[in-house]
């Protein structure tokens, strides 16, 4: 359910007809069919990503990872997630360890003091608003659908 609402609101945020410029329709098979695409090609790395199209203010993508990843703030930047494969345990909120800006507005480090922590499964999705610390942590692994919205 909470997957219908977020691709709902997707197409709806784009508001475009079927043969319209800029319209894209991704089947569930398309997205599940980037779990092995990804995975042939990470060779050693822990995360990968794979940009699905941009459109003014926002992005699509699809991303795998096989391990837990940083603890991020993106200070004008909104996250969207949908689980499409695995498990993993989102931490929001709180306080980011050690931070370091990596480029204006952009904020990285090891893990994040406090917070909630909220497991995500197969189907489920989370908005993360801007300026909000989140870190996934993964145990096996993780494919996830992800939009970014520029404010």
């Amino acid at each position: 359910m909470k997957r219908t609402i977020l691709l709902i609101f997707v197409l709806v945020a784009v508001a475009l007809p079927a043969g319209v410029t800029g319209f894209v329709h991704w089947t569930a098979g398309e997205l599940q069919g980037w779990d092995g695409k990804l995975t042939s090609q990470m060779a050693g790395k822990n995360v990968l990503g794979q940009d699905l199209g941009k459109w003014g203010n926002h992005q699509a993508m699809i991303t795998k990872r096989t391990a837990d990843g940083e603890a991020e703030l993106h200070a004008k930047t909104v996250d969207f997630f949908v689980a499409e494969k695995g498990e993993a345990v989102l931490v929001v909120g709180g306080k980011i360890v050690s931070p370091r800006t990596i480029e204006p507005g952009e904020v990285r480090g090891p893990s994040i003091e406090g917070g909630e922590r909220v497991t995500m499964k197969v189907g489920d999705a989370v908005h993360i608003p801007a300026n909000t610390p989140h870190q996934l942590l993964v145990k096996k692994e993780f494919l996830y659908f992800v939009v970014k919205v520029e404010q």
